[in-house]
Formats: C-alpha cells, structure tokens, sequence
C-alpha cells in the first residue's frame, strides 16, 4: 500500500457547525422566499469550498431549486465579465439573457439585478460563487451591487466565498476561524482511518503544522509513509504536503511590483533565525532592502504602511510580522531556490558584521539557509553557537538546523533532541514534540526519553511521565549526572502528582547521593524521611534545606525550598520562597518553569489565607499554562483558583473552575489537583448551607487506605469534613469514620507547623464535644487564632459559635460571635460566607442588610428566618433537612412554612418554587452570564 492509499477525503465537514446553522438559516429564508446574501471569508484552506458546495447541494437535495454555482478562473480575471459569464453558464436551463452577450457585450449591474429578480420570481434561486475575490473587476462589482439589494421577498440568496470581504463591502460577512484542536484531531483520524498506531507525537506535530487549516493537514498527512505515522520512522524536516496551499497564499501577492516581493522575501528570510512568531528587525530589513537595491521611499512605503504590501506585513513597534504565518512560508517557497538563497547570505553578512557574540548565532543560521546540502562543519558550529546567553528558543532553532545539515544518523538524533529540550525550556511544547518527531529510532543516550518523559510530567499522563524518567535516568546515568538527577526528581514529581507516596519513595531512593549537593542531598532524606514516618528527622534535613535556600538563585532549588516549607507548615517561609522562585524565573527562565512557579507560591498563599493574591498568581499561571501548552499545570491551577473561589466566591467560578481541574486531572492521574478541586466544591457547599452534600464529598477524601484523597493534601479538608458532618446532623452515624478522621487530624498536628491547624483542631473538638464543654473549646481555638492571625479562619470559628449559642437559645450571645463572623468575612472578601453569617445574625434577631437576592421580589414580604426557609424548601430540602441547616426544630421549619405559604398565595412546595424562580430568576441570570464572563 502507498502512502496516499492511506488517506483519504473527509465524507462529512469537520468544526464547521456553527458555520452550516448560519447557511442553513439563510436557505430556510429563501424556502419562504425571502432572498439575502452571505460572503464567507477565509484564507486558503481553511474550506469556503466545501461549504459553499455542501449549501448547494443541500438545497438541491432538500428543495430541488435551482442553483447558479461558479469558481473563479484566474487565467480569466483580465477579462471583462468572465466571472458572470461561467455563472450564468451553470443555469439548469435557458435564460432570459444569453450567457455570450454576456462576455460580449458586457452587463450593468441594474441589469444583473433584475436578471436574478426574474429568475428567483418562478423558483427560489440560490446563486454561489467561489474565490470571487479572483473574478474580473466588472464581475465583482456587478455582483456585488445586485447581492446589496437581495432582501426580503426577492426570492433570491447570493453565497459568496472570497479571501476577504474588501470588494463586497455591506454584505454580511463570515470569517471562518481554523479548527479547533478537537475538530482537528477528529479530521486527522478521518484521514488516517483512525488508525490507533499513529504515534501521539507525530500526531501533535501535524496537527500543529497545520494550525487548524483542514486542506493543509490532508496534504501533510497523505505525504506520510506509515512508518512515519506509526514514529517508526523519523519524519522529515521540513513536512511535505502544504504546497498547494502555500501556493494559494502566494498566489494572493502575484499583483506585487518586484521590488515589494524583494522585501516580502527579505522579512520572510529574516524570521529563520527568530523564535517562532518573534517576527523580524525591522533596522535589519532597513539595511538588508538598501544593500538589495531598494530605494528608501519604497521601503518606508511598505515596511510603514500595510496598504504597500497589500497587508501582507504588519508592523508592531520595531518588529515586522506576516499577517498570516503560512503567508511567510509561501513566500519562501514560491521564491526560486537561488534568489532564496542569495537572500540569506545577504543577511547572514550584515549579521556577520556586527557584534561578534551577539550575532554570530543568527549569522550562521543564516548561512545554513543558505546551504545547498549537508554540511558537517557549518551544523558543529551552529550547535557550539546555540548556548547561553542566547534565547532557548533561537538555540533550539540553532540546532534543528545544525541536524538538518549533519550527515551522521546519530549525530543528527542527538541535536534534534537538544533542539526539543530547548525548545522545552522557551515553553513550545508543540515545537518540542515536532523536534522529537524526527529523532525517530535514535534515542540520543537517554536525552529523547528524558525530553518525552519531561514534557509529559506538565502536559501528560504523570504515570506514563514517570515511566520515562526512570528509564532515561538509567541511560543517562553512565555520562550525564545533572540530567540524571533532574530525570529522578522528575519522576519523583510525577509520582507526587499522582498521589503514589510509594513511588516518589522509590523515585528518591535512587537518587545518588555523590552526584547531589548538600541542600539536594538534604532535600531528597527529608522527604525520604517524613514519608517513610520518621517526621522529626525528615522536619530536621527540610530545615536544613530551607536554611539553605537563603542564598540561592537557581530556580529549581527555590522550587524544592518552598515544598520543604509547606511540607514543614511554614507557610510564610514557603511563600517568602515562591516569590523569589518566581523572581529568578522571571528575569532568567525558563519560561516552561513560569507555570509551575507561579502554581506553587499561589498555592502557598491560600494555605498562609492572602486568598486575593492566589487568586491573582493562578490566573497569570493559568495563561502562562495554556500559552506554553502544560494542561497538567493548567489542572492544578484552576484547582487553587476553585479554592480562592470557595472563599471569595462565586460559587458558579468555584464549581467551573473545579470542573476544569477534574476534567484534566481524570485522564492524566493528577490526584492532588482533583483531591483539592473536590475540597474546593465542599467548601463552596458549606458555605452555602448545603453540610450534606459537603460531607458526602469529603468523606472519601478524608478516609485511610486505598482510594481515598492525595496522601499530602487530605489532611487539610478534615476540618471542613468535621464541619459538615456535623452541621448535616450525621455525627453519630459517622461515628466511628468521624473519630478515625480526627484522631489522624491530631496525630498530623503533631507533625506541622502550620499555625491554623491547632485552632482547626480546637474548633473540631469544640463541634464534637457536649455542649458545656463546646464554649471552653471555642474559647481555645480562638487563642489559637489570635497567635496566628488569619481573618477566614477565625471568622468561621466565630460563625460556628454563634451558630452553637443561637441554638441553645442563648440569641444575644450569639448576636456577638455571629456580628465579628460577618464583619471580618466581609474584610477577607468572602461573600458566600459572609451571606451565612448574615442569615445567622437575623435569624438571631439583628438587622442586616439583605443580599441582593432577597429583595426587592416575592420574599420581600418575609421575615429573614422566613426567606431563609422559603429559599432551603424552594431548592428541594425536607422539613427536617431545613432544620438541620438552620439549627432549628422540624417543628419550627413547619411553623414558618404555613405563614410563608399563607403570605406568598401558594399550596405547594412546587408553586414556591416556581415563584422563586419567576421572582428571581432573570436577576440571577444576568448576574450568573456577568460572573461567567469575569470568569
């Protein structure tokens, strides 16, 4: 079988659904009679073709009209009204105006116009036109004119497909996006017979060659031998495939003067030694356009005006970009091998002639461009060039055309690799895996496997991460110790993602300790230590190693100095670490490690209660993730950002951003990221009243043994496990679970020196404990918390003795507690929260004022404790389940229930509800589209 007999054309239109409800609404018009017209606009390849072709056939197939279809010739845009010409061909049968006279004789556009009317007045007619941006002047305008005046009741709809919508100006107008990554992914498995043994590396390398462009990916994947496909074989530099394509995007520039495609050539060359979508210097092009012959007026003409190359260049400060990335690549394709590379060398010498250090890298990529061949000595000096201080992104570039020259198979594998960790390090994932792509089955001595195994860990399943860290940390072993070491640690890393204490103690172990510095060695037996349940020996190294952390200024030590300190509890010290790792990142690199450093310190933050700030780190780490393509990071991060959201609110950002977490935690193992979203949402369901369904996810989290949550983090949620359980009126059925929980909660107590814990501690006492003796544990906890300060958790102690003292009846005592529970909530900007607090103080008998969703509206005419009521029954509760949220009697809940319904006109639960939900349905929607958008 032949690579093409591999591939095949799609039988059904990929990511386009929005696009075909648009035209299929437009048909629906023109089935009543009413006309109108639509011009989709797309660059090449991107399917205006095979849209327009399936609303053709679609309306033949469902209406039987008749339809006009014409493509543009290009040999035939000098001839006047050729375009109409070829549509008027396509009628099914004669018409009242011969296509000939046509071509002959020419046809004004008010003639056009009512030729349509005539034909659309005994059938509804369908008129497309593809590449119209192709046709004749005369053809366009004409069409253009009449397609402005197809309205309602002509019977008449014009479907126009060009590059853009210049020459069809007040038409409406469809730009077409490219498709998104699982359009993409669903098209290539179409092409490849969804083959299963098409390597997942080679798969993101077409897909992100093709960025999203249907007939691009088709022509890269029909190029491939199935050895390719299945990463048998290493792929080839560059990909095969995209010339049709990139001959379309040429074809756009065809009407450009020579001197103009001189210059579109130059910023085109000017790109390869860049990092990907750096763009180009615009002085070099200056200076490169004199020393080619172009005078300074066209210069400035086209390097300053988007109109002199046609928009072809846009200009951003001193930078030059193409419009469209594959418009920079048709311009190096179309341009003959020889004037190609005459233009490299013309650059590579005004590279070579300055700064020796600064442009020697960028010269001599330059002269690789240039090369007509292999060649061994031009690729060893790239790859001695391609070193700091050099951007990682240009060094990658650096080596993948070192590799490209190299004439030895290995040779060529091993700098392909290091153009992938370079590429790595500058945080291009993609560009990472396209570079491993063409190792194929030359493994480098471990440094492929390390590359895989890394990008993994932050964009993958963390088992299979793990897997290949270990591998290649025993190729490396022999020759290269530094990766050795990070190869370990990373697998470690992954093994802790995964929740498998058991694993990152195997990972450790093999650590060689000669090979470790003094603060690593210490790092690797502290850990070692604490979780093989020696804790005062662990505690001890991590100190040792956080001490020493004091005067470092490697990123990675930072990094493990502040998961020493929240392994310790030392919370400030752990954020006063994040900061400085993310300082030394910031101003150093690399900028793969910018997701997780900002993942750690806000994660810091929320245990030290600076929630507000969390918040803000994990949105910066949340677009640092999805800009360098790490959906693990990404995981993690909407995780914390779930967690400042139980606190700050609002639920809905809490429950979306959790559902982001589980969702890319499931399928790549990421325990803590899916134990802390599932804290998250329980937090979020105290804080709304709802204990039940808190302690229904908190309990498998909290629970020992297999199963259950991320050995590391679990402890932290019993507390709010305790509360729920509680609050829910399920203590003595969770007996026996509840006291193994806090006897385990006491036990770690004595193991950290996070200042909360022993005031939490307190407060589950103080909830479990008889109610003579709840006040002295209140009591305790609160000293607790005035040594460790923190508003958040003080309040909530607060809140739940308030709650303790109003059900005892002791209502103006409680109004205390409760008043410094609200005022201190609303300090910390925790409005779920302070909205219980508030209900607590009027159901205690103090004004407050309502939240924005009780009034003005049909509670308005309620007591506070009424409202409360009406709102529990409205979202389904029992009588008794109301109670125990509200820490009154069943009979109580009843009592206010029959004045709510006398006072509301309703005689059922379901009517309440539907009057709530009429009530404040629409303001609760406006405000849930408002957080969505924020969100």
């Amino acid at each position: 079988m032949t690579p093409s007999t591999t591939v095949h054309s799609p039988l059904r239109l990929y990511g386009r659904s929005g696009e075909l409800a648009i035209l299929e609404t437009l048909l629906g018009k023109l089935r009543t009679g009413d006309g109108g017209a639509l011009v989709l606009t797309a660059p090449p390849g991107l399917g205006r073709t095979a849209l327009l072709r399936r609303a053709a056939a679609h309306y033949l197939r469902g209406h039987g009209g008749p339809v006009l279809y014409a493509s543009a010739a290009p040999t035939e845009q000098r001839l006047p009204y050729s375009g109409l010409h070829a549509l008027l061909c396509s009628a099914p049968g004669p018409l009242p105006l011969a296509p000939d006279t046509v071509l002959s004789s020419g046809i004004s556009p008010g003639a056009l116009l009512g030729l349509l009317r005539a034909l659309g007045a005994e059938q509804p007619l369908l008129v497309c036109v593809d590449d119209a941006h192709l046709w004749d002047p005369d053809s366009r305008a004409a069409l253009g004119f009449a397609a402005r005046r197809l309205g309602a009741g002509s019977r008449v709809a014009v479907v126009i497909g060009a590059a853009d919508e210049t020459a069809f100006a007040g038409l409406p107008a469809l730009r077409l996006g490219p498709l998104d990554d699982d359009a993409a992914t669903a098209l290539l498995d179409r092409l490849t017979d969804g083959a299963a043994d098409v390597d997942p590396v080679v798969r993101s390398e077409l897909l992100r060659e093709a960025a999203g462009n249907p007939r691009l990916l088709a022509g890269l994947a029909g190029r491939l031998t199935p050895g390719q496909l299945a990463g048998r074989t290493a792929l080839p530099y560059p990909l095969p495939g995209g010339e049709s394509v990139l001959d379309a995007h040429a074809a756009h520039l065809d009407g450009l003067s020579c001197d103009t495609h001189t210059l579109l050539l130059l910023a085109a060359a000017a790109e390869e030694h860049e990092s990907d979508g750096a763009g180009s210097d615009a002085a070099l092009l200056l200076r490169a356009g004199v020393r080619a012959g172009l005078s300074a007026s066209h210069l400035d003409r086209v390097l300053f005006a988007p109109a002199g190359s046609a928009g072809a260049l846009q200009r951003a400060g001193s930078r030059v970009h193409f419009s469209h990335p594959l418009l920079r690549r048709a311009v190096l394709h179309r341009a003959p091998p020889g004037r190609r590379r005459a233009v490299h060398e013309l650059l590579a010498g005004l590279l070579g002639g300055g700064e020796p250090d600064r442009a020697r890298l960028p010269a001599l990529v330059q002269k690789a461009c240039a090369s007509t061949g292999p060649d061994a000595g031009l690729a060893e000096q790239l790859e001695r060039a391609a070193t700091a201080p050099r951007p990682h992104g240009e060094r990658s570039a650096a080596l993948a055309r070192a590799a490209a020259l190299s004439t030895d198979d290995a040779l060529r594998a091993a700098r392909f690799t290091a153009a992938a960790e370079q590429a790595r390090l500058a945080g291009d994932t993609g560009r990472a895996r396209a570079m491993l792509a063409r190792v194929g089955p030359h493994l480098a001595e471990g440094a492929a496997p390390y590359v895989r195994g890394m990008l993994a860990l932050r964009d993958g399943p963390v088992a299979d991460a793990r897997e290949a860290l270990l591998a290649a940390a025993e190729l490396l072993a022999p020759h290269d110790p530094r990766r050795t070491l990070d190869a370990l640690f990373g697998a470690a890393e992954a093994a802790w993602a995964m929740g498998d204490a058991i694993a990152y103690l195997d990972a450790m172990n093999r650590v060689p300790v000669a090979a470790a510095d003094r603060p690593t060695a210490q790092y690797r037996a502290g850990m070692c230590a604490v979780l093989a349940g020696h804790p005062d020996r662990g505690h001890a190294l991590l100190r040792c190693c956080l001490d020493s952390a004091a005067r470092a200024e490697d990123a990675g030590e930072l990094l493990r100095a502040g998961a020493c300190a929240l392994v310790l509890g030392e919370v400030d010290a752990a954020c006063r670490a994040g900061a400085r790792a993310l300082a030394v990142v910031r101003t150093r690199g690399p900028e793969a490690l910018l997701p997780h450093a900002l993942e750690q310190l806000a994660y810091a933050e929320l245990r030290s209660g600076q929630h507000a700030r969390a918040r803000a780190h994990a949105l910066e780490g949340l677009h640092a993730a999805r800009r360098t393509g790490q959906r693990n990071s990404a995981a993690h991060l909407h995780a914390v950002l779930a967690l400042a959201a139980s606190v700050e609110g609002p639920a809905e950002a809490c429950a979306a951003h959790a559902d982001a977490a589980l969702t890319g935690a499931g399928p790549h193992g990421l325990a803590q990221a899916a134990t802390l979203a599932t804290w998250a949402v329980a937090r979020a369901d105290l804080a709304a009243g709802r204990p039940g369904e808190a302690a229904a996810r908190l309990g498998p989290l909290v629970r020992p043994g297999p199963g259950t949550g991320h050995f590391a983090t679990r402890m932290l949620a019993v507390p709010c496990y305790v509360e729920a359980v509680v609050l829910s009126g399920r203590a003595h059925e969770a007996g026996g679970e509840l006291a193994v929980a806090v006897q385990e909660f006491t036990l770690w107590t004595t193991r950290t020196t996070d200042p909360q814990v022993p005031a939490q501690l307190a407060r589950c006492r103080a909830l479990l404990a008889p109610a003579e003796e709840a006040a002295a544990r209140y009591e305790e906890a609160l000293a607790h918390h005035d040594r460790a300060g923190g508003d958040f958790e003080r309040a909530r102690t607060r809140l739940l003795q308030g709650q303790l003292l109003r059900r005892l009846r002791r209502t103006r005592e409680a109004r205390g507690p409760l008043r410094d529970a609200l005022v201190a909530f609303e300090r910390c900007s925790a409005r779920a929260w302070a909205g219980r607090a508030a209900g607590e103080l009027r159901a205690a008998g103090e004004a407050v004022d309502a939240p924005d969703r009780s009034g003005p509206g049909p509670l308005a005419a309620l007591t506070p404790q009424q409202q409360r009521i009406a709102r529990c029954v409205a979202e389904g509760a029992t009588n008794r389940e109301v109670a125990v949220r509200l820490s009154v009697s069943p009979r109580t809940v009843d009592h206010h229930l029959r004045n709510v319904f006398a006072a509301l006109g309703v005689r059922s639960r379901t009517e309440l509800a539907r009057l709530l939900d009429r009530g404040g349905g629409a303001r609760l929607q406006d405000r849930d589209e408002k957080k969505r958008a924020d969100l």
